[in-house]
């Protein structure tokens, strides 16, 4: 396998998300801690935050917010 790629993700609660990644591991992320900085800032409301989708192998918000799947593998 050459790229890690998250190929699923549903929104669980607060700012948690469910990951499945294209080496068959899955795990969810807590993200309250990781949303720092002015690009992270509208990811705080949770309205905001659950409106997610996959873009480029990774997950991504309306504001082109976004994390590293390799990133997201180590959390």
């Amino acid at each position: 396998m050459d790229f890690l790629e998250i190929i699923k993700a549903q929104y669980v609660g607060e700012h948690k998300i469910h990951l499945w990644f294209n080496n068959n591991v899955d795990k969810i992320v807590d993200f309250s801690d990781k949303l720092k900085g002015s690009a992270f800032e509208p990811l705080r409301d949770t309205e905001f935050f659950k409106n997610f989708h996959i873009a480029y192998n990774t997950i991504e918000w309306a504001n082109g917010a976004d994390f590293a799947p390799e990133y997201l593998f180590t959390c």
